[in-house]
């Protein structure tokens, strides 16, 4: 961990707190043009095309529209709670990025000052963002119970066992990088990832956090907080104007957090994709790197679209049982495998290479058992004596022309 943090003039960590700022909220402009550009190419549509250069201004004009629209707070809702609930949900998304490292050390343009491109860091950094994080679920189950209505608190109640049950299997996702790097300092983890990325050796890791970033995040399949078709909206259902705005950019801000959280634990964070580094020697210098980390971060935004235009919703104890029986249980055994590795690989009992492609080998094997695993089809239900079965409930029998004229 570089001794300039914390020793920095307050002009440059103010300047680098505007840019996190300035950037997210640029991103998240472009995440939605993107997901609607996407999505619509799935669904055979144009998508916005009109506002701007191949309609880049649309989120703008969209963004600008709703912030002005009339705010309308509900009669039966807590005021200061309601009010307070989307600012609780967006304020953390933007504190996380204060450990995330965006490239190296680096002059200001115009001035001798150097500075690492990352605005602090600290020895429990991963630890930090993981806290920060947790706080936004409680903007999501105020603004819930804040409303007034029972589909929000529904909502906001889906939410908090949500939050609860993946953030336990992404935690766990993240012992392993830690076993590997022995710090949990991002800046340290990415440069223990300078001749290998952590998703190759850590390939079951990497998957179980994919999978609970998207269910953390609360993004289709797993938007069962806010499911249109059974809860209208879920907890912002009586929410309009800036408000509803807030959680909608909170909800942007936090899929970019973990893409970046993903970025830095298993892609290398900041360095140049495989084979740039090794034909370019300034490949992982000066501003370049913050290209390849965006760039790896959009891959991320990529995948959470593609799910969504792909994947129906799940049900959702389907959602809560594959969280708590099949994400939590293999994290933990994939984490003994790892320590009883690692302990090996001290002590020189096995090579290198055997506990880089553990990883590999075992994910191979986590999916080929769930592909081959089949459900047990459902005993068949005896018809009963009243009439056939429909779905486990009796139903009359079907009435017919001799009984209609008999009962004239």
């Amino acid at each position: 961990m570089s001794e300039i943090f914390g020793n920095e003039p307050f002009w440059v960590v103010a300047l680098k707190a505007a840019l996190i700022f300035v950037i997210l909220v640029v991103y998240t402009l472009f995440n939605i043009w993107l997901e609607r550009r996407v999505v619509a190419r799935m669904q055979h549509r144009v998508g916005p095309n009109v506002h701007g250069p191949f309609g880049l201004l649309q989120s703008l004009a969209d963004g600008v529209k709703l912030a002005l629209k009339e705010d309308i707070v509900v009669k039966a809702a807590d005021k200061v709670v309601y009010v307070l609930a989307p600012i609780l949900a967006t304020i953390p998304a933007f504190l996380a990025w204060s450990v995330i490292p965006f490239g190296p050390e680096v002059t200001i343009p115009f001035t001798d000052t150097v500075t690492p491109l990352q605005l602090t860091d600290m020895p429990v950094a991963v630890l930090y963002v993981l806290a920060v994080t947790s706080i936004g679920v409680y903007g999501i189950v105020l603004a819930g119970w804040s409303s007034g209505s029972t589909y929000a608190l529904l909502g906001g109640l889906r939410s908090s066992a949500q939050v609860i049950s993946y953030e336990v299997a992404m935690g766990l996702s993240f012992v392993t990088v830690f076993l590997y790097a022995g710090t949990m300092s991002t800046s340290e983890i990415v440069a223990a990832q300078t001749d290998l990325w952590y998703f190759l050796p850590l390939l079951p890791s990497f998957v179980v956090y994919v999978i609970s970033m998207v269910g953390e995040t609360n993004r289709a399949p797993f938007d069962l907080p806010e499911a249109e078709g059974e809860l209208v909206g879920g907890f912002h259902t009586e929410y309009s104007s800036l408000k509803f705005a807030l959680f909608f950019l909170a909800e942007y801000i936090n899929m970019v957090t973990v893409s970046a959280l993903a970025t830095t634990l298993f892609l290398g964070g900041w360095r140049a994709p495989f084979g740039i580094a090794q034909v370019w020697e300034g490949a992982n210098e000066g501003y370049w790197p913050v290209l390849w980390f965006l760039g790896k971060t959009l891959f991320f935004i990529f995948v959470f679209i593609w799910l969504r235009g792909t994947l129906p919703r799940m049900r959702y104890d389907q959602f809560m049982a594959f969280g708590w029986k099949i994400l939590i249980p293999v994290s933990l055994g994939w984490i003994f495998v790892v320590i009883v590795l690692r302990k090996l690989q001290n002590e020189g009992s096995i090579d290198e290479a055997v506990v880089n492609w553990a990883g590999v080998v075992a994910a191979v094997l986590l999916i080929a058992v769930i592909a081959l695993r089949r459900e047990k089809p459902a005993p068949e239900r005896p018809e009963q004596a009243t009439g056939s079965a429909h779905e486990g409930y009796p139903v009359p029998l079907p009435f017919d022309d001799s009984e209609k004229e008999e009962a004239r």
